[in-house]
């Protein structure tokens, strides 16, 4: 029996580590003027809600938040009013988002196995959503939740639809991207080197070769980019309450 005991101790499964990048360090050229970040959504503003996403989280064991220069007091305040004790780091981020990145993942424990990488302006991404892509990237090393397309998606050539894209096979990837720690941190450098401008992550990783797995994103997780999405985000907010989401 004891040697038994033995042998099931030892196929226990590690506990995931993950380490999260909070990227909130774009320039909210869409928004007429609002800071999407610092903008209210029910009674928290956007960043506070993101956070607490991660904070709530259990498979997350820190989390890097990554910022402009002239917000970074502001955010650490944020941090510490709303007792955000996960968030380790406040740091600047660069030019471009990929620069952001690199600048997170430079900040992120040393010992984490995988690496989340989120837009701060999803403040509404729910804890099954966070936590299914962290655990298939435990097992595949590379994952992100997407949406399929509802919309007829056509290709434009000088204003002009020149044909209907098959949306059958296309789908809307969201954030968190979830990472083994090696495998973003060489396709963000890599990327980097190439001079390669990648709207998300996954594209830095599909350049070395490497398969991202999907999983059960949600339309709920809307990305804050215009004002228009922060009147949709306070209905969510109040679906929730009520119940009917």
């Amino acid at each position: 029996m004891a040697g038994l005991l033995s042998r099931l101790r030892e196929k226990r499964p590690e506990p995931i580590s993950c380490s999260a990048v909070v990227v909130a360090a774009g320039s909210a050229r869409r928004m007429e003027g609002i800071d999407k970040m610092f903008a209210p959504l029910g009674e928290l503003p956007v960043l506070v809600h993101t956070l607490y996403a991660f904070q709530d989280c259990p498979l997350v064991d820190e989390i890097v938040l990554v910022t402009r220069e002239e917000l970074l007091v502001e955010a650490g305040r944020l941090c510490k009013d709303f007792s955000l004790n996960k968030v380790t780091k406040v740091i600047v981020g660069g030019a471009e988002r990929i620069h952001s990145v690199q600048a997170g993942l430079g900040e992120v424990n040393s010992g984490a196995a995988l690496i989340a990488i989120h837009d701060g302006a999803r403040p509404l991404v729910s804890q099954r959503v966070l936590e299914e892509a962290i655990t298939r990237a435990s097992v595949t090393g590379a994952a992100a939740p997407a949406v399929p397309v509802t919309d007829t998606i056509k290709r434009v050539e000088n204003g002009l639809a020149a044909e209907t894209v098959d949306r059958t096979q296309l789908w809307a990837v969201q954030t968190p991207q979830v990472f083994e720690s090696g495998l973003i941190r060489a396709a963000i450098h890599k990327a980097i080197e190439d001079g390669e401008a990648l709207t998300d992550d996954c594209g830095a990783v599909e350049r070395l070769g490497m398969k991202v797995s999907l999983t059960a994103g949600s339309r709920e997780n809307l990305k804050i980019t215009t004002p228009l999405d922060l009147v949709l985000g306070e209905a969510i907010l109040q679906a929730r309450v009520e119940g009917t989401l």
